[in-house]
């Protein structure tokens, strides 16, 4: 079991890697179109390419966050306290993270179903509103993965004490 969890975590290091590319496109698109426009060469639909890398790298890269332990939490709570009780506080936010963004990736499937059903499209470029919608997804499906992640190294320690 820890072999899989081990390649688990390679593999949600990856995918915070494509989110943390995606925000450098966000960032050589922004610069390019402002070079761009001092010589006449704007970058056509820069502000749909911006949005949609910013919206990849938000996503692509919470997973691993959930798993690091990344997010904003009470760590001087946390760290106040005997480690086995610690243990036991981090095993109950990891069940209510799980328990959130299962939610949230429920009603994002729900959303993205009537958001697409349509075939609506970016402003500019005319990119399909879906491939917006799908890094969030992944990102939200990925999170249970990263908090489930986590909270079995919770568990491992409580049972180590």
């Amino acid at each position: 079991m820890r072999r899989v969890a081990h390649w688990l975590r390679r593999f949600l290091r990856a995918i915070a890697g494509l989110g943390v590319l995606a925000y450098a496109l966000a960032a050589l698109v922004t610069v390019a179109d402002i070079l761009g426009r001092q010589v006449g060469v704007p970058i056509d639909g820069v502000v749909d390419l911006v949005q949609l890398f910013v919206m990849a790298g938000a996503w692509l890269v919470m997973p691993y966050a959930f798993m690091a332990g990344a997010h904003v939490g009470v760590d001087f709570l946390v760290g106040a306290l005997p480690a086995a009780p610690a243990a036991a506080l981090r095993l109950i936010a990891a069940t209510l993270a799980f328990t959130l963004l299962a939610l949230m990736l429920w009603q994002g499937v729900l959303t993205y179903e009537t958001r697409t059903m349509f075939g609506d499209r970016s402003q500019q470029l005319g990119i399909p509103i879906a491939w917006y919608w799908w890094p969030l997804l992944a990102g939200l499906a990925l999170s249970l993965l990263g908090v489930a992640l986590a909270g079995a190294e919770s568990s491992d320690a409580k049972a180590k004490q």
